[in-house]
């Protein structure tokens, strides 16, 4: 996420006080002060969420190191540095920490590691799927936090190097990286190697120190654009938002009447409450059979309030979306919830949590976004 100017002291004091819930959401305007919310809370379900899944089993890989997940980890990665300047943290938090040196200690053994996912026990052509998956969230991860330096640091440019080498040069997906895909929606399915290219351009736009300027990845850049230029009217919402999110750093992504179209489509989906469902971003089946949710949800109305807020749009939605995000908070979690897209599950249960990870990681995303627009 982008490197966030330090708060005022009477500022981080203010914005952890959690407001009371009401029956409605406050009225807010685009010239009142940020949503108030428990920032506290959250970093405290974000950071133990964290730390369970570097000891889950299933998350563990070879050199004692974790895959990094596009359900938990790498939400974690992009919003958890976003809480530094809101809660006075002189250092990053214990998990943080842990994360960042399993990406930093892959990225430096990338030719010893194995992939995620093996061929050799997954099948055809997991291998391929993973490598293009890891190399791009790597690079996103490792971006995101030297982007409070000012400075990429050398295994930051070691992930880009990884990256790059990996794209498409030919082909359909010329431009793009080869991806995860497990049948999981919205992140590790058939769709989501748009998504995964539009990771890779947020990375790059992320990047300190000018790097998306550098001379020797123009070439490489170029391919990146065109690709997610081509195809991008045809893709669904969710795969769209992403896409006009990196824009927002890396530009020229899409064109203005491509960025219209998809603000004006996300806004019409947009609840009477001020949020924003999931299952409306994209045409979904779950495999129980099961009927998708429809009330809004932290994912959706925390991605677009963030896209809508990075792209100037929509100003009284924004406010709208920020105020229902203020008023959903658990209060004795910290979490925003979402619910899988896949099969029902159980949201208490740790693979139950797995959406409500993202949804609180891109709610914090979208408050903290408001608060440092607002100069508080």
């Amino acid at each position: 996420m982008k490197h966030h100017a330090l708060l005022s002291t009477a500022f981080g004091a203010l914005v952890v006080c959690a407001i009371a819930n009401t029956a409605a959401a406050p009225q807010v305007t685009r010239h009142q002060p940020a949503p108030q919310w428990n920032a506290r809370a959250a970093a405290g379900y974000l950071d133990g969420r964290m730390e369970w899944w570097l000891h889950w089993p299933n998350a563990q890989r070879d050199h004692d190191t974790s895959c990094v997940s596009c359900h938990t980890a790498l939400p974690y990665a992009l919003a958890r540095p976003a809480l530094h300047a809101v809660l006075a943290e002189r250092e990053s938090a214990a998990p943080e920490r842990a994360m960042l040196a399993h990406v930093v200690k892959r990225v430096g053994m990338w030719r010893e590691v194995e992939p995620f996912y093996p061929d050799q026990t997954r099948g055809l052509p997991k291998s391929s799927e993973s490598r293009g998956t890891e190399a791009v969230l790597n690079a996103l991860v490792l971006a995101t936090r030297d982007a409070s330096t000012g400075t990429l640091s050398d295994e930051g440019r070691q992930a880009f190097a990884n990256m790059w080498a990996l794209q498409f040069t030919a082909g359909d997906s010329k431009g793009a990286w080869a991806w995860l895909n497990f049948h999981y929606e919205p992140w590790e399915a058939t769709e989501s190697a748009y998504y995964g290219a539009a990771l890779a351009a947020l990375a790059v736009g992320t990047a300190p120190g000018g790097y998306a300027s550098s001379p020797d990845i123009q070439d490489r850049v170029k391919m990146l654009r065109d690709y997610l230029q081509k195809t991008v009217d045809g893709e669904r919402l969710f795969n769209r938002l992403t896409v006009l999110w990196a824009s927002s750093r890396l530009p020229n992504l899409v064109t203005a009447d491509q960025q219209r179209a998809i603000v004006d489509a996300a806004a019409a989906l947009q609840q009477a409450d001020g949020g924003w469902t999931t299952s409306a971003l994209g045409t979904w089946k779950r495999v129980d059979g099961t009927t998708l949710e429809t009330a809004s949800d932290g994912f959706a109305t925390g991605l677009t309030a963030l896209v809508f807020q990075q792209t100037g749009a929509h100003g009284d939605r924004t406010a709208k979306a920020l105020a229902w995000l203020a008023t959903h908070q658990d209060p004795a979690t910290g979490q925003w919830l979402a619910a899988s897209l896949n099969k029902k599950r159980d949201p208490a249960t740790d693979i139950g949590k797995f959406m409500s990870d993202a949804a609180t990681a891109y709610a914090v995303l979208a408050l903290t976004e408001a608060h440092d627009k607002h100069g508080q």
